[in-house]
Parts: structure tokens; sequence; C-alpha cells
């Protein structure tokens, strides 16, 4: 057995322990495990099925997750990316001018032809190209923008913050159970980051859910159920409309989507291979592989009815308890596999609660119990803030100018085309033009007439 699993999933050169790999895939899906109660909610703002939504994210993730380690052996998994499910419900399929207007089967249309997209220029061997044709500056503001997007999600599920008709935003009812709820949650999330619990996000979340049980606000549903029922999501991408877009749209759409994969792809594998010292030389084996899986995963992943699928970094804390090789994805990846049972768990975790109506009379729902993961999942993602290069003006401004306009926006793609625009702009007027790749140049065109034709 031991020679066939060396086989199948050869060792680093500085070995492995079979127990330590079993270990390490237990606890990467520990870390990852809340991207099964976040994304069902997510996606059903989009009018998606909650509990085929819920079953997709299994199977996309424990399909990307069992391929990333057999081809790539890498102990790397893979799920659908907060972020890009974001993108997918608040841009893709948002209504002008703040989104593309598109219904969330076009969207699945759009995220399948970003996931080929995907495969094809990796198998070409373009994507560390075109990654290096994207400066750090506008790399990390993208990563800061979508961490505090995720945050204002956050904050808005939890009752922290409210509609105001002068301010727009104001500081919800601190008050009200919800709220409460809210905060409690997060208090007890922050406990168990500090003391470096594994798993302590789902332990939040789930802590968080025990509350609102005990204290009645959600209703307890059971936690195992053998229903699974893909069909209203199961190849339901809708490409025709989505080719009657203007052209313009369409490749704003699907660009965005393929940049969104491309950027968690390769700072998750660089981050989470050095860590467990995959380089060799500077560089790390198998890349093409790594970026097929993804993007493979990715065109699964919307014929199977769920947002673009990303590598995790939360794999980190696998590879922290001993995971080196493939063989901890595919423990991984049979938990996702398993966690498709626990529908009626992730509907009491994903349940909305009423704290008011609109002025018509609808109910207004928020979601205590995700809301403090959303917020700690986005705090997560602004320590890139280091890196950018704070003498430069024309480096970290750009950078700012996309952090600040995702959330403020309410728009992942028109923070990005910000931050292209202001790179061009400020390298052009300062005479450092060919400091700037002429792709950003083009893309950066491509933004202003994508705005100026269609708003």
């Amino acid at each position: 057995m031991r020679a066939f699993l060396d086989k199948l999933f050869p060792p680093p050169p500085g070995g492995r322990v079979l127990g330590r790999e079993i270990l390490g895939g237990v606890t990467t899906f520990t870390a990852i495990s809340y991207i099964l109660f976040v994304q069902p909610v997510v996606l059903s703002q989009a009018g998606m099925d909650f509990h085929s939504v819920l079953l997709a994210t299994c199977l996309a993730g424990a399909f990307g997750t069992f391929l990333m380690g057999l081809l790539a052996n890498y102990p790397v998994a893979q799920a659908p990316g907060m972020g890009e499910n974001f993108f997918f419900v608040y841009t893709l399929c948002a209504l002008p001018p703040m989104g593309f207007g598109l219904s969330w089967q076009q969207a699945l249309a759009a995220t399948f032809l970003g996931g080929v997209l995907f495969m094809m220029l990796s198998l070409a061997g373009f994507l560390g190209r075109l990654m290096d044709a994207i400066p750090d500056s506008l790399k990390n503001g993208i990563a800061t923008g979508i961490g505090l997007f995720i945050a204002l999600i956050g904050f808005e599920y939890g009752n922290l913050v409210q509609p105001h008709p002068a301010t727009f935003l104001q500081l919800g009812d601190l008050r009200h159970p919800a709220t409460l709820l809210t905060l409690l949650g997060l208090l007890l999330t922050i406990l168990l980051l500090s003391y470096r619990i594994p798993g302590a996000i789902l332990l939040g979340i789930l802590g968080t859910a025990g509350v609102a049980l005990v204290a009645g606000m959600v209703k307890y549903r059971g936690i195992f159920s053998a229903d699974l029922d893909l069909s209203r999501t199961f190849l339901r991408l809708d490409f025709r409309g989505l080719f009657h877009l203007a052209p313009a749209t369409l490749a704003a759409a699907i660009f965005v989507l393929f940049l969104l994969d491309l950027f968690d792809g390769l700072g998750t594998v660089v981050a989470v291979g050095q860590q467990a010292q995959l380089a060799r030389e500077g560089k790390l084996p198998r890349a093409g592989q790594v970026f097929f899986s993804s993007g493979a995963d990715t065109a699964l992943g919307a014929c199977l009815g769920t947002s673009t699928v990303v590598s995790y970094v939360e794999s980190a804390a696998g590879v922290a308890e001993g995971a080196r090789t493939g063989l901890a994805n595919m423990v991984t990846g049979f938990l996702l596999l398993s966690a498709m049972f626990f529908s009626p768990l992730a509907s009491l975790v994903g349940g909305g609660i009423e704290v008011g109506r609109d002025v018509a009379n609808n109910p207004i729902l928020r979601y205590p119990i995700l809301a403090p993961a959303l917020i700690v999942v986005g705090s997560m993602m602004l320590k890139v803030v280091r890196h950018l290069t704070w003498d430069d003006p024309t480096e970290y401004i750009p950078a700012f100018l996309i952090a600040v306009t995702i959330p403020f926006a309410f728009s992942i793609s028109a923070g990005i085309a910000m931050g292209f625009v202001s790179y061009a702009f400020a390298k052009t007027v300062t005479g450092r033009w060919k400091e700037c790749h002429w792709l950003i140049y083009l893309f950066a065109v491509l933004f202003v007439l994508q705005h100026w034709l269609i708003g």
C-alpha cells in the first residue's frame, strides 16, 4: 500500500508521515468548511436554490480537490471562492448601473467560459506571463478591496449597519437581538482565532448557531438528510441569453471572472507551496497542472450550479499539521463529499432572521450566524496592504482607489476598472509609461469604453 501511495503521490525530498497527511487533510476541511454554509446563502440572493447550491458546492469542491491532488500532487484544497461569489451575485446579477444585469443562468454561463479560458491559457503556458504583466500594487489593491467588500456584506448581514437617507449608512441597532448575536459570534471567533484553534471560523459559526437555537431565533431542522436534488441548478447555463449581451459587457464579465480566479490561484499556491517547502530554486513545479485543475473545476462547478472555484489559502492550516502531498487532498475531498448530507444544518446556519419591514411591507432579513465569519475572512485579506510601495503615489493611489471603490460602488469590476485606468494615467503623465505593461493600457482603454458605452 505504501509503495502504491508513494507512486501515486510522490513524497517531497523532506519526506512525509502518513498519519500527518491524514490529519492535515482533516484540518484543511475544517478550515474551509465555512464556505459550505456561506455559499448557498450568497447565491440564493440571485434566485438560486439553496439546497442545489449546497450540493453543487460540495461536488465541485471535492472534484477540484481530488484533481489538484492527483495532477499536481499539492496539498491545496479547492472550493467556490469568497469574493467570486459576491461578484457573481452583486455585480454579474445586479441590475445596471451597479451590475451587468445578468440572470443567474447567464452568470453561470459566463463562469463556465471563464473556466474554459483559464484551462486553455494554462495549457498554453500564458498564465504566468499574464500574471507578471499586472503590477503587484494592483493585485494587492484588488485583494484589499475584496476583503473590505466581504466585510461590508458581513456588517450588513449582521445588522451592524443599516441605510440612512442622508449618509447612506449608519450604525445598526445595537439592542436588536440579531445585532447582539452578531457581536457575540464575532467575539467568539476572535477568541478562537487568538488561541489558534483549528477550524476557528467554522467553530465560531456553529457556536453562534447554537446560541441562536437556544434563544429561539432559529428552528432546529435536523442535521442529516439524504435528499440530494441538484436538478434546480444542474446544466442551467444560458449561453443564448449571454451572447445577446453587448460584446464589451460580455468581455468585461469574463475578464474579471478570469482575473479573480488567476489572482486567487497564484497567490494561494505560492503561499501554501512555500510553506510546504515545495518550491525548487524559487519556482513551483507542476504550476501548469495547478492552474488547469482550477480552470477545469470552475467549468464543472458552473455546470453543477456554483460560482468560480479557487484554491483555498486556508489549506495552509493543513500544511501546518503535516500535509505535504496530494494524499491529504484525498482526505479533504472525501469529507467534502460527505458534507452533502448536512443540508438541514446548513439551512439552520443560513436561515435569515427578520429585523423589520421595508416600505413595501416585505420582510428585511439578516444573517447574523454567518456575519462574523464574513467580517473575519474580510479582515484576513487586508494584510497585503503592507506590501504596497507607500513612497510612490503612482503605485499606492491606484491600489487605494481599487480598495475603496469596490465596497463603495458595491462592484468588484468597477474597482478593478478604477485601478487599471488610474495606474495607466499616473504612469503616463509622470513620464514613466514604460513601467506600465501594454496589457494594462489595453485593459484601461477597454474599461473606459465599457463604462462610456454601457454605463
